[in-house]
């Protein structure tokens, strides 16, 4: 299986415009990259922010779900996320209390990639 660029783009920036929104009145984001446990990569997103409660956190990856106000967001790109880590055979991992921040795991597969040389035969006219 080979990766979409612009679809983990897409799931990276939406990780952290949820982080960022969660901290309007400043705090600090994390982005912490590891390589090499049971052949995955993990990238976690951790903040500062208002945290989400756990009646929230059950429901977070669900089409539409929102805690934003109106007008700040379709509930849609935390759902959209996770279906993007799975489709590519990864998982989104979630950790959050109220008031202490959330921290965000993104795990990948790692793949080795060998590169097969063709053999060119030339024959004789």
């Amino acid at each position: 299986m080979s990766m979409d660029h612009d679809e983990i783009k897409q799931v990276f920036i939406n990780i952290m415009n949820n982080a960022l929104h969660a901290m309007q009145k400043g705090g600090e984001l994390k982005v912490r990259v590891d390589a090499g446990r049971d052949n995955e990569l993990w990238v976690e997103f951790s903040d500062t922010g208002h945290g989400i409660s756990g009646e929230h956190l059950g429901k977070i990856f669900e089409p539409f779900f929102s805690t934003k106000g109106n007008g700040d967001g379709t509930g849609l790109g935390l759902s959209i996320s996770y279906r993007i880590i799975q489709n590519h055979g990864g998982r989104i991992e979630v950790e959050s209390e109220a008031g202490r921040g959330s921290l965000f795991r993104v795990i990948l597969p790692l793949q080795k990639i060998s590169v097969v040389k063709d053999s060119i035969h030339e024959t004789a006219r």
